[in-house]
């Protein structure tokens, strides 16, 4: 399987300096991974030098928590498309999710939604899964589902564990009628681990050890 466009090849260390967002760059377009996966700070940089390219600018939205204000989260994503960005990952309010207060949690996704694809940017939400139960992923997906966006994401990469087969299963389940896909994302480390997620349905993958995952490290 070539795992190349699947990846996100992704560095969202608060300490990543210039140099190391310069390398990852780099290592994105030799291997043509799908997108360079950066904090904010870093979009206009990656834009720049991905021109020309076949790699994408993909940035963080409400990150890692989830729970900055629905208006702050339009302003990043704003912001990041003014800067050059082409996808964005949002953090969903998983307390609201977790309250069951499903209509703030629709309206928060919606609103952020709206101004990519405005932008005719990707827009992918973040459920972190490792914080639902079985029932509150598969509501969650649903909700994302309904809501527009392009991927519903298993993981920031930051809470008690990343993604698992097994959310990826309940994800796709939800989603394979619908126009929205699923992406996995934290701890895949093997070539192995990304096939499985594959193979229970993700079509895209967040991976930080990319070079480790398609063999070359």
């Amino acid at each position: 399987m070539k795992l190349n466009k699947y990846i996100d090849h992704t560095l969202l260390s608060p300490d990543a300096t210039e140099a190391q967002v310069e390398e990852v760059i780099k290592q994105a377009i030799d291997n043509h991974f799908h997108t360079v996966m950066i904090n904010p700070y870093w979009v206009a940089k990656t834009h720049k030098a991905l021109e020309g390219t076949d790699v994408v600018t993909a940035t963080v939205i409400g990150f890692p928590l989830g729970a900055t204000t629905t208006a702050a989260k339009v302003f990043e994503t704003e912001q990041a498309i003014k800067d050059g960005v082409d996808e964005v990952d949002m953090v969903m309010n998983i307390g609201e999710m977790k309250g069951k207060n499903y209509d703030k949690v629709a309206d928060d996704i919606k609103k952020v939604v709206k101004v990519a694809h405005n932008a005719n940017k990707v827009a992918k939400v973040i459920i972190e899964t490792a914080l639902l139960t079985d029932d509150e992923i598969t509501k969650a997906s649903k909700i994302v589902a309904d809501a527009g966006a392009d991927f519903v994401k298993t993981s920031t990469g930051f809470s008690t564990r990343g993604a698992a087969v097994h959310d990826v299963e309940l994800m796709s389940a939800v989603t394979k009628d619908t126009t929205t896909e699923v992406k996995a994302s934290g701890g895949i480390h093997t070539t192995e681990e990304a096939e499985a997620m594959i193979n229970a349905g993700a079509t895209r993958l967040g991976v930080s050890h990319s070079m480790q995952v398609i063999g070359k490290e």
